[in-house]
């Protein structure tokens, strides 16, 4: 029952409010950075689009973002392109996004809202994937999850930042939002609302052309849809990958290094004792040289020891320098001079008075250089490797940037360059199924990022080996010629054409309707043989146990129609139309203690807060200023359209 609001909201009735409340959730944890620089001008990094209050919105991060939102988008449409996205009011919405990050920050921080280093930190060590084993912070797992997600410190700071900024802010104008409960009443009555009527079903097979088109018809089809046609921008790379064994024999140690190490780490190789014992702590020396005497009589150590209400504990692989740490000198001394299977003396440390039984000795002799010479150079060869292949990936890091050509670099490290076919930003080869080589992945959104010509390394996941590589050729996206694509462009003009005719189908089954007669006529009066229409009777209640998701959009329609109209619905992917006809609409019951009455005080509510919340957004904007610069926002269109002009 707790979903029948959630469902409702996203019905037409309900959309806005639903949106508002998932664009407020969406926005506090929104993932874009923010920068506070730059001037109104072009597409040049240091421009701006906007600004707000003080900060700027420069034009680089404008067009970054609405990549972000490409690529966030593909996750569920691979197949979406830049321009779908723009013509859609993407580009737009994104700003707006960006904007009210800023209008927040800077009307908190005016007022006195404050996000300081220390409040960051506890957040960061709350982030799940930041926790190592033990379940608690770890720097490696954070370093790791920021890889992962291609973050910096810096971005995920300032992410939860502006988010507890908003929290502090915007949260509480929301927070606790009460209905009166005539708006309550009236919200659950709704779901009491039951419609009948029929809904009939227009195919576009059945009017399908098997014919060809003209090259007018082609040629002025493919005119009126070039957006139809837009082709990906692609890009060819050439890479080569290295590891530690580009550093040859240079991570082989001398033997000076190898003699030095041994002195400098004598400690690791000096003679060495570990015994493992059976002790007990005793309160009194009297004590303890009771039990000692009874164990030497012939009485179990466990035995003497439990009659004193004392257990023993077991020590394993101890050192004498531990012991002395851990309990006293004068315990170390019984401990280490007695010989195995022997009761130590009594000794005294602030714990009270030990005996032990000496139950293991494994003593070591010290270690020349010789005998230690083998480990020394595998501890050596690791540190140089490790050093070595940083500071190489440094040096070429370096000389790519001060404009050394890949190629040079290949030859000098003895790599084989290797280069792929036409790729696309989604890791897949143009035109086919095909994924780019998998050791490409990490590096592909970059490799979209950079100008053709311009050499890049990356660390690969393991972080032991580099890739090095360039972008070789980049192919703007482009709508294609119609002489590659002829034969697409037909496939389409019919399924347009076919869709057409069942569209104008429907407007003439409409038109008999209004005219009088009933669907069922209206429907036999055409030549092709349609499907008869099938009756609907659903309630609200019912429609929101389904799912949004599960909806029919014919039944959709239904609830959005005046009583005794019919109207026509285009169909998904251009396969027909629907005439939905609505006879009745009544409302059912509703009784005092109905549970539709509880869950809108409480879901209501929700988006009831999140209009107050949209409204603080608004005054915040309207406080702080915001000024766009539409020629540089046009300019950020044009090139995410491919456009030079």
């Amino acid at each position: 029952m707790l979903t029948f609001f959630r469902n409702f909201f996203k019905t037409k009735i309900g959309l806005a409010l639903a949106l508002a409340f998932l664009g407020l959730i969406g926005f506090a944890f929104a993932s874009m950075d923010v920068s506070n620089t730059g001037a109104f001008g072009g597409v040049a990094g240091g421009d701006s689009a906007a600004v707000v209050g003080d900060r700027k919105i420069g034009t680089a991060e404008l067009n970054q973002a609405a990549s972000d939102e490409l690529r966030s988008m593909r996750a569920e449409d691979p197949d979406i392109t830049m321009q779908e996205l723009v013509a859609a009011g993407g580009l737009d919405r994104v700003l707006d996004d960006i904007i009210n990050r800023y209008a927040v920050m800077e009307w908190a921080e005016t007022n006195g809202f404050r996000a300081g280093t220390n409040l960051l930190n506890s957040e960061i060590r709350a982030i799940p994937a930041a926790r190592g084993a033990s379940g608690e912070f770890s720097t490696d797992a954070y370093n790791a999850w920021m890889r992962q997600n291609n973050l910096t410190d810096r971005e995920v700071r300032q992410q939860l930042r502006t988010s507890l900024l908003f929290q502090q802010s915007v949260l509480p104008a929301s927070y606790g939002a009460q209905l009166p409960e005539s708006i309550v009443e009236t919200y659950a009555r709704a779901f009491k609302e039951r419609r009948s009527g029929a809904v009939a079903t227009i195919p576009a097979r059945l009017f399908a052309s098997q014919g060809d088109p003209t090259n007018a018809q082609i040629t002025s089809f493919y005119s009126e849809n070039r957006q139809r046609f837009v082709r990906p921008e692609r890009r060819t790379l050439r890479f080569a990958t290295f590891d530690s064994t580009a550093l040859g024999d240079s991570i082989e140690p001398t033997d000076a290094d190898i003699a030095a190490y041994f002195e400098d780490n004598a400690e690791l190789f000096a003679a060495r004792e570990r015994r493992n014992f059976t002790q007990l702590i005793v309160p009194t020396r009297q004590g303890a040289e009771a039990i000692a005497e009874r164990v030497r009589a012939g009485e179990s150590f466990a035995q003497a020891a439990a009659s004193a209400g004392l257990r023993t504990t077991e020590l394993a692989e101890q050192e004498r320098s531990a012991i002395r740490t851990s309990a006293s000198a004068a315990v170390a001394d019984a401990y280490f001079t007695a010989a195995q299977g022997e009761l130590t003396s009594p000794a005294r440390s602030p714990l009270g008075w030990h005996i032990a039984r000496v139950t293991a000795v494994d003593a070591q002799p010290a270690r020349t250089l010789d005998t230690a010479r083998e480990e020394i150079v595998t501890v050596l060869r690791e540190e140089n490797r490790q050093r070595g292949i940083a500071e190489l990936a440094v040096d070429i890091e370096d000389r790519l940037a001060d404009g050394a050509s890949l190629s040079s670099v290949a030859d000098e490290l003895g790599l084989e360059l290797r280069s792929t076919p036409a790729l696309t930003v989604t890791g897949q080869v143009y035109g086919t199924l095909q994924a780019a080589p998998e050791v490409l992945a990490p590096i592909i959104e970059t490799a979209f990022q950079i100008d053709e010509g311009d050499a890049e390394i990356g660390a690969l996941p393991d972080q032991q080996t580099f890739l090095i590589y360039e972008v070789a050729e980049i192919t703007p996206s482009s709508v294609a010629p119609l002489a590659d694509i002829r034969a697409e462009a037909v496939a389409l003009w019919r399924q347009f054409s076919a869709q057409d005719a069942t569209e104008a189908a429907a407007d003439r089954i409409l038109k008999r309707v209004e005219e009088g007669a009933s669907l069922a006529e209206a429907l036999a009066a055409e030549e092709v043989n349609l499907p008869a229409p099938e009756p609907v009777n659903f309630s609200r209640e019912e429609l929101a146990s389904l799912g949004a998701t599960s909806i029919p959009a014919p039944i959709a329609l239904l609830f959005g129609m005046a009583q005794g109209t019919t109207k026509k619905l285009e169909g998904s992917r251009n396969q027909g139309w629907y005439i939905v006809d609505l006879d009745t609409i009544v409302l059912d019951e509703l009784a005092e203690n109905d549970p539709l009455l509880t869950m809108a005080r409480t879901q209501v509510g929700q988006a009831w807060g999140a209009e107050y919340a949209q409204q603080m957004l608004a005054a915040m904007r309207a406080e702080v200023g915001v000024e766009k610069n539409d020629n540089a926002i046009a300019a950020v269109r044009r090139q995410l359209l491919g456009e030079t002009n």
